[in-house]
């Protein structure tokens, strides 16, 4: 599909790369219902977090006596997820009302869930037996749709105005933004409500408005890099990281000669936007467990982990370092190689100018560094065999900024295809999506390559028997899908090339 871009403005191509990653985003949805999936629903049905009604259906969910229940962790993720939810109630509670009394007409036993995992098919007989499923499956389906999706999508409308900065071509910068969208852990995480990805997306969108390389930041801008930089503690503690990284760079920037005459106020903006977000989470801290100050950690029960060091946290460990950047079920490096491109940047560096100043590559490295510290700190990083790499994913727009400078030095035959290859194994894990079992990510590139593409809600419904073929059902919609896209970027172009 070859598209003369300068027919275009900047606002066109931005637009349609939205649209282009939003739908695409939504087709790849999985079905899995996370944790911050209850306190979401708790929210849009009763205005409060207390999960009791979902008890033991999941094991991060605990009750404080005379309290309520709640999550083991922030709230962050579950407060975004419940805005589409609140929206979609209606629909959502009139599908689920009229499934139950054909349940009950017929009065037939939960079916089975078709899976090797014996808790998945234990929550499915309970979610089906106390009547959560269905509401389950389209709250999921709304937060994934309606939240991860379209701010993904927007995510990479960020990265695509700053590349576009960088490099003054349009084209360039659209390249490298699909190749940020669809070859690295974005395209993965987006299947399903995730903190992790969503302080990605925070410290993006915070760092864009500091850095700001298109033009001066306005002041306005300031407010709201903190906003988001402090949202990154709300959705989980890791986002302590950002909110001490953003504040070294907004100093170093607010130090610099051409902005040395601005107000100090700039900084004390950025302070209140921390602090705005801070609030919340000590607002819900102190309704949920009657102190603003103390964590959900304080207070769950005893796990695996949380004995070892502060609530699970102890000196960085080199092995769970390793496995974070380089394990096969959920290092950074194997879940997406193009980001393995970060390492030659020295080599390519002396070669040609960066593609970011100075300042900029030394706060990704260090930011890079610190977030693999704490990651590899957190002895619940370990639990993530069983769902691919999640805890460092707040590093991939950072790296992918030196990735994209290496690119932009190769012989651009040589760029295209690794970018080809690299989004083709990210799109073999967002449809795959087990690594618990043999090969971790590899096992993606083996059964998607060998037994042809599967979108994964179509696998689930096949699972539960209301469908057969999947297979066939993805090719279906994958080439609808195509043609969408295709339309979306090439009619609409056509008519403006006539209307000239």
């Amino acid at each position: 599909m070859k598209i003369d871009l300068t027919q275009l403005t900047h606002r066109d191509i931005a637009l349609r790369l939205f649209l282009t990653g939003w739908l695409i985003y939504a087709l790849h949805f999985a079905t899995n219902t996370v944790r911050e999936i209850y306190p979401a629903l708790a929210l849009g049905d009763h205005f409060n977090f207390d999960v009791t009604e979902y008890l033991g259906l999941h094991p991060d969910l605990f009750e404080m006596p005379g309290r309520g229940a709640f999550i083991n962790n922030n709230p962050g993720a579950s407060i975004f997820g419940a805005i589409p939810y609140l929206l979609a109630r209606p629909v959502i509670d009139r599908v689920v009302e009229r499934v139950q009394a054909m349940r009950a007409a017929s009065n037939a036993p939960p079916p089975e869930y078709a899976s090797i995992y014996p808790m998945a098919r234990e929550f499915y007989r309970q979610a089906y037996t106390r009547g959560f499923d269905v509401k389950f499956a389209l709250a999921a389906g709304v937060m994934q749709a309606f939240l991860m999706a379209p701010l993904s999508a927007w995510s990479v409308v960020v990265m695509f105005y700053i590349l576009l900065s960088l490099t003054a071509s349009p084209r360039r910068a659209l390249g490298l933004a699909l190749l940020y969208a669809f070859a690295t852990p974005i395209f993965y995480r987006t299947a399903q409500l995730n903190q992790n990805l969503l302080i990605s997306h925070m410290a993006l969108f915070s760092f864009a408005l500091l850095w700001h390389p298109w033009n001066p930041p306005a002041r306005a801008h300031y407010f709201f890099a903190g906003l988001f930089a402090g949202w990154a503690v709300v959705l989980d503690y890791s986002g302590l990281v950002v909110v001490a990284a953003m504040s070294v760079y907004a100093l170093a920037g607010w130090r610099d000669p051409p902005r040395a005459a601005r107000s100090f106020f700039e900084l004390v903006r950025f302070g209140i936007g921390v602090a705005a977000s801070g609030g919340v989470l000590m607002a819900y801290q102190w309704a949920a467990f009657g102190n603003p100050l103390l964590p959900a950690q304080r207070y769950m029960p005893a796990t695996e982990y949380s004995g070892y060091g502060f609530s699970g946290m102890v000196l960085p460990q080199l092995d769970l370092l390793w496995d974070t950047a380089f394990g096969f079920r959920f290092g950074l490096f194997i879940s997406a190689p193009i980001l393995l491109l970060a390492f030659a940047g020295p080599w390519w560096f002396r070669r040609a100018a960066r593609l970011i100043a100075n300042r900029e590559t030394w706060f990704v490295i260090l930011f890079t560094l610190a977030f693999f510290l704490f990651s590899s700190a957190s002895q619940y990083g370990r639990l993530q065999f069983n769902s691919g790499v999640r805890y460092i994913v707040p590093v991939t727009p950072f790296l992918f900024l030196i990735v994209a400078g290496v690119l932009l030095q190769m012989p651009p035959r040589l760029a295209m295809g690794i970018g080809i290859a690299a989004t083709y194994w990210s799109w073999c894990l967002a449809m795959y999506r087990d690594v618990e079992q043999g090969w971790g990510v590899f096992e993606s590139l083996i059964h998607i390559t060998l037994e042809g593409v599967r979108l994964p809600w179509l696998m689930t419904l096949e699972r539960m028997g209301y469908i057969q073929n999947a297979p066939l059902w993805s090719i279906g919609l994958l080439a609808v899908s195509g043609a969408l896209v295709w339309g979306l970027w090439k009619i609409q172009l056509t008519r403006q090339v006539k209307a000239r």
